[in-house]
């Protein structure tokens, strides 16, 4: 974290705080400055706290900068993050990183809020010859799934393991990975969720022939 603390924090305020289902906030601030999709940003309360990093969940065509979250129980920066208002004062970063996807074949593995650097890339207007395989435990947790399914159609696999309807598959992503027959060996790989799952993945496709450096992961915050 000390290179992340190294970085300049700066003032921004909120714009707005929507709670999207119990304890997953989606949060809007201020844009002070451009991004590309897939970068992250610091943030803090106050100037001097130590940051925590979440990935940038809003397009860069968009007039602000958003992050999705869940409340960490016992966390210092998510429970009173969660209680921001518009007009609060919250503390960011520049945005950094290098979760950025070419664009070229490619399939993305999101679980829960670990979905936030595929929709900036998607509302960044990068959304072509990629799937995107989404995991959650409940059926409220396929954030913004309406708006991706719009997008991608049949190329959105939402993979949901204690609840079902029409549009899911029952199941864990990484049973579904471990039965595929054949995976595509040229295609880049971003991960993005828990670091269990990150190494869960990793090890599927590097099973299945993916190689090494195909394989980009992003431990979500």
């Amino acid at each position: 974290m000390n290179q992340h603390k190294r970085k300049k924090l700066k003032p921004v305020n909120v714009i707005d705080n929507r709670l999207l289902t119990s304890g997953v906030h989606y949060i809007s601030i201020e844009k002070n400055c451009e991004f590309k999709a897939g970068q992250v940003i610091a943030i803090a309360l106050n100037p001097n706290d130590e940051p925590r990093l979440y990935s940038i969940a809003s397009g860069t065509n968009k007039k602000y900068i958003s992050i999705l979250f869940d409340i960490k129980l016992g966390g210092e920066l998510t429970p009173p993050l969660s209680k921001v208002k518009s007009g609060d004062t919250v503390f960011i970063s520049e945005p950094f990183g290098k979760f950025l996807c070419a664009d070229k074949p490619a399939t993305w593995i999101a679980t829960g809020t670990g979905i936030a650097p595929f929709l900036s890339i998607i509302e960044s207007g990068q959304n072509k010859n990629i799937k995107l395989l989404h995991g959650a435990r409940t059926l409220d947790k396929f954030f913004f799934q309406e708006y991706l399914y719009e997008q991608l159609g049949d190329y959105y696999l939402r993979f949901c393991t204690t609840e079902s309807n029409e549009r899911t598959i029952d199941g864990r992503l990484t049973d579904y990975l471990k039965n595929s027959k054949k995976l595509p060996t040229n295609n880049k790989y971003y991960l993005c969720g828990s670091s269990q799952m990150v190494i869960d993945v990793r090890e599927i496709l590097i099973s299945k022939g993916i190689p090494f450096d195909n394989i980009i992961a992003e431990i979500y915050f």
